[in-house]
């Protein structure tokens, strides 16, 4: 394939897809899932195969609306917040999509046409426009044709080496230049886990200090292994490395603030009931007790509602009462629907209370420096109920809300999702 072959012209996909549409296989198989019990192994490694291919060009579809709706906002960044609240997805996991999908449209229809085929899905299709995003027009078009008979059959790997191969053969100087932008949007990232875990990585560092940090913490810890030392080199590896981060020295830790909401019952271990970390979400009951034991914590009382569970009163043991540092307790996260940064990284905004006509009685709530942005964004309309929820309307007609988070265990409320009535 040449890069002066024409491209096939793109045509929408249906909005459904009826039964008789499907392959045969799979059309069995959903009128009668028991089906699969019957068949042969290579027929089921078919509904594998078949049931991919239609979840990509069902991919495809979404993706165009997806960019009909971002040129709709006019390429706005909201665009990547509407579809994170219609797909419950985060907003980070949306502007990833969001840039995919205008990149398929506008630069790599090859690949785009792909999906449309069952040959290629979002997965891997995203692997093309990263590895590409620093292309000029001219320089992708020859890459996209490059890759159509290349990328089929290939894993993410696979085609992430291929696009990235090619995408340096065709313009060498501009992934010279692709590195030094990489270097500047190194960044340090922190995501939770499950179990009361997380993984803490640097992204986009210098290769050489990269390695030479490594090769520190690595020889720090195998000073550590002596016969005695109970703890692999990985362990003590991640250890000298956090106690690097915290003092500078790999020494002892110092001290770091942290939310946590435990009840007293399971503070005392009367119970089991999980805490919750701000910013991270539930931790197990001898988790949150092994940190409230530490000798820097320090107990906070926080009186609730024993209907709702919602903070009412913040006792002042450490600092003098203040009102900022109460709002961020009862909110322990940005009230945005869907956001989980914790409260503390949280600047404190007036929004307006439903019902209320009067200036003064709006109410303070927590939103992070992304959604305090939002807020004044043509479309976007935002009002907190007298209960404390925050109600969100995007520029859609979609209203999403979210109740203050409850103290209490098991009254945790999910964000929910309703459609915004007319007027």
């Amino acid at each position: 394939m040449t890069p002066s072959q024409p491209v096939r012209k793109l045509v929408p996909a249906t909005a459904s897809q009826s039964d008789d549409e499907l392959p045969f296989v799979l059309r069995s198989v959903r009128a009668d899932p028991n089906t699969l019990r019957h068949m042969k192994d290579e027929q089921v490694v078919d509904v594998i195969r078949n049931s991919e291919a239609e979840i990509s060009k069902l991919q495809a579809l979404q993706l165009r609306a997806i960019a009909d709706l971002s040129v709709r906002r006019r390429r706005a960044p909201s665009a990547s917040s509407e579809v994170a609240l219609a797909l419950s997805i985060t907003e980070h996991r949306a502007g990833a999509i969001v840039s995919a999908a205008n990149a398929l449209i506008a630069r790599l229809p090859r690949m785009l046409n792909l999906m449309d085929d069952g040959r290629l899905d979002l997965y891997r299709a995203m692997k093309v426009t990263d590895a590409t995003a620093w292309l000029s027009g001219d320089h992708v078009r020859v890459v996209d044709a490059i890759l159509e008979d290349r990328v089929p059959g290939r894993n993410a790997t696979q085609v992430r080496r291929a696009a990235a191969y090619a995408a340096a053969q065709t313009d060498p100087e501009g992934a010279a230049l692709r590195t030094e932008r990489k270097l500047v949007e190194r960044r340090l990232t922190v995501h939770h886990q499950d179990a009361g875990v997380a993984h803490l990585s640097v992204n986009n560092a210098p290769t050489e200090k990269a390695t030479a940090a490594y090769a520190r913490v690595d020889q720090a810890a195998r000073a550590l292994k002596t016969p005695d030392e109970p703890r692999t080199l990985d362990q003590l590896r991640a250890d000298v490395a956090i106690d690097l981060l915290l003092s500078g020295t790999g020494g002892p830790s110092e001290r770091a603030e942290v939310f946590l909401h435990i009840d007293l019952a399971t503070y005392l271990g009367l119970n089991q009931s999980p805490a919750a970390l701000a910013g991270r979400g539930p931790i197990a009951a001898t988790l949150a007790r092994h940190i409230v034991s530490g000798p820097n914590t320090t107990l906070r009382r926080v009186l609730t509602d024993p209907r709702t569970g919602h903070a009412v009163e913040l006792s002042p043991t450490r600092y003098p009462l203040d009102q900022d540092e109460f709002i961020r307790v009862r909110d322990q996260e940005c009230r945005q629907p869907g956001c989980t940064r914790p409260a503390q990284s949280c600047g404190i905004e007036a929004t307006r209370t439903k019902g209320a006509a009067e200036a003064g009685a709006d109410q303070p709530v927590t939103f992070c420096s992304r959604h305090r942005k939002l807020k004044g964004q043509p479309g976007w309309d935002y009002e907190v109920t007298p209960d404390g929820t925050v109600s969100v309307a995007t520029p859609a007609g979609q209203a999403h809300s979210t109740a203050p988070p409850s103290m209490h265990p098991g009254r945790r409320r999910a964000n929910r999702l309703r459609k915004k009535p007319r007027r």
